[in-house]
């Protein structure tokens, strides 16, 4: 049972492989209401396949992830729907519908199998695509958005879903430059006024020092390394992640890493 107080998602020595290469071992990890948690590591490092362990789209090959206290195999998917949102890096739509119509699939872990959306959830959507900019497009065809577009209202459905805990596969995937900041502060917002916990992978290490309170590490062999952002984003650090030296400039009491 989900116990009183259990973090939102914690491993307990999960180790992930794919196709024989680490991603990570004996990986213990904790997100509570409120925390946001960075994953950092070069393309190939494994940070999309560890994600798709913690949202339980896959197994790992040791160890265990627990979602409020419980294994993925004693949820159903309903229920582990209810409590974790997965943003993924690419979206497909077989079918036409509408913007609308799209983020109200957000609201189907709430609903009994045979029920329909009411205007409590038609409002909830309505409120995540303003939020992203989106409302004039309700009526769109989804078949005819941008690629920005398209990810801001698969931001949008995951804000209908409102779950306590969202797992994001680079969020800021197709978005320019304003877009990207307004979709963090959005999460942000999510982590300070309603206590979500957030996980995101995320390329850019300023990002994750501005958004987040910790951060992983993945080294791409194996190796990994988790604790609070101002102590492991460093200048050593991040040369030896990306296999690049960087430089780190401070404006505003901001952190910014740029290549040397």
């Amino acid at each position: 049972m989900n116990g009183q107080g259990a973090a939102l998602i914690a491993t307990r020595a999960l180790a992930v492989r794919i196709g024989g290469i680490s991603v990570c071992s004996d990986l213990n990890i904790s997100v509570r209401a409120g925390e946001r948690l960075a994953i950092l590591g070069r393309n190939g490092a494994g940070k999309s396949t560890l994600l798709s362990v913690l949202a339980g789209l896959r197994d790992g090959d040791e160890g265990d992830v627990l979602l409020g206290g419980d294994r993925y195999a004693a949820l159903a998917a309903r229920e582990a729907a209810r409590r974790r949102g997965w943003l993924a890096q690419r979206h497909s739509d077989a079918f036409a519908s509408t913007v609308l119509e799209t983020a109200l699939t957000g609201r189907h872990p709430h609903l009994g199998r045979w029920d329909w959306e009411t205007t409590a959830d038609a409002d909830i959507a309505h409120a995540a695509l303003k939020a992203c900019g989106l409302s004039e497009l309700a009526a769109r065809d989804v078949q005819t958005l941008s690629g920005g577009e398209r990810q801001r209202l698969a931001i949008a459905t995951l804000l209908t879903q409102a779950p306590p805990l969202y797992l994001l596969d680079e969020p800021l995937a197709h978005l320019d430059l304003n877009h990207q900041i307004a979709a963090l502060d959005l999460f942000a917002a999510a982590a300070k006024d309603d206590g979500a916990g957030i996980v995101m992978v995320l390329h850019e290490p300023g990002l994750a020092d501005r958004y987040c309170d910790r951060v992983l590490l993945l080294y791409g062999d194996g190796r990994h390394e988790l604790g609070d952002c101002r102590e492991m984003l460093t200048e050593e650090r991040l040369a030896e992640l990306y296999g690049h030296p960087l430089k780190e400039v401070e404006s505003d009491g901001r952190r910014w890493f740029i290549p040397a």
